[in-house]
């Protein structure tokens, strides 16, 4: 078997471990700790107790969509750093992030979702990112060409300019409103709706393997438009088709959960120091790492100063930063 093959092999067996060690491991972490033989006689018991909630309606929500978002924003960081050839690019900025918040924030303020139901803030949140993703993309595309620079340029400007508005809301909004806005911004994983929680799981693993079929193209975007056309790639249709598959996953990423920041751009490139930037490896790689790293950002942020719990994007943006410093630091002083 070709090395390199085997390698990613393991790779991917040594991240299914590690994500399985880190369930179990948030599965067990609180402020009412559980052994893990604790865990397994609760659930072939099957009675309901307080910590049998505590297990199947509190943890395990949160590490199935820690699962999902982690991966979806992963990829999408891959995704677009491919798109772009540019190691910065991540899935907030393009302003997507922007819109998703602003949209629920709108939600918020209109006190909609205390007539209609707390569903309606996700939805707000993903209605808002399609609009985003729409101007971003009809503002960009001339003569069927997507104008990659102006794409970029067009995703950070209307990000700052749904931040303003943001701002500009929690300004004028009531102190109760005001609450839930900042602690939707900052990021949470505590979500009971399990139809949402699936919708997630569904999108996120349907996009990992959708992306895969663009793995090849991927690569040869990365050399160059001009040089991924001389390999018979349309790179018009794919420069679309990958856009919109990266703003579907941030709009949902965000709509459910708010604004959790570094994963989609730390997470691509740890991984890409590893299995180096062949994105039929990266991609599952990224996805899986992702995962890995959110759920454990969000054991932290309930069990640092238990009972209480940090939004889980104050984790992730700690630890994000400090470890992309760190390898920023070390690849200059080499």
């Amino acid at each position: 078997m070709n090395k390199k093959i085997l390698y990613w092999i393991v790779w991917m067996l040594g991240l299914g471990a590690a994500l399985l060690v880190i369930s179990v491991f948030s599965l067990c972490a609180g402020s009412v700790g559980m052994p893990i033989k604790k865990i397994i006689s609760l659930i072939l018991e099957g009675k309901s107790s307080a910590e049998y909630s505590i297990l199947l309606d509190i943890r395990l929500p949160r590490i199935i969509l820690g699962f999902a978002i982690g991966g979806a924003l992963s990829l999408a960081g891959v995704i677009l750093q491919g798109m772009f050839r540019n190691p910065l690019v991540e899935p907030y900025t393009l302003g997507i992030s922007g819109g998703a918040a602003l949209g629920v924030c709108l939600n918020i303020v209109l006190r909609l979702h205390r007539f209609w139901g707390v569903l309606t803030l996700p939805l707000f949140g993903f209605l808002g990112a399609i609009v985003v993703i729409s101007l971003i993309y009809f503002l960009n595309i001339r003569k069927g060409i997507l104008k990659m620079q102006g794409l970029l340029l067009t995703g950070v400007m209307l990000s700052f300019i749904s931040s303003s508005i943001i701002m500009l809301l929690m300004a004028v909004s009531r102190t109760e409103d005001l609450q839930g806005i900042i602690f939707w911004i900052m990021g949470s994983l505590e979500e009971p709706n399990w139809l949402l929680i699936k919708v997630a799981v569904i999108v996120s693993v349907l996009g990992l393997i959708v992306s895969y079929f663009f793995s090849l193209s991927l690569n040869a975007l990365s050399l160059g438009e001009e040089e991924a056309r001389h390999l018979g790639v349309n790179t018009e249709k794919a420069k679309r088709l990958l856009f919109i598959l990266a703003s579907v996953l941030t709009g949902l990423s965000v709509s459910v959960c708010g604004v959790i920041g570094f994963v989609g751009l730390i997470v691509p490139h740890f991984v890409r120091s590893f299995v180096g930037s062949d994105n039929r490896i990266l991609l599952g790689s990224s996805f899986l790492a992702g995962a890995c790293f959110l759920i454990l950002c969000d054991t932290l942020a309930r069990t640092i100063i238990a009972p209480l719990e940090l939004p889980v994007g104050v984790i992730t943006g700690i630890l994000g930063g400090s470890v992309f410093v760190y390898v920023l630091a070390k690849k200059t002083v080499s």
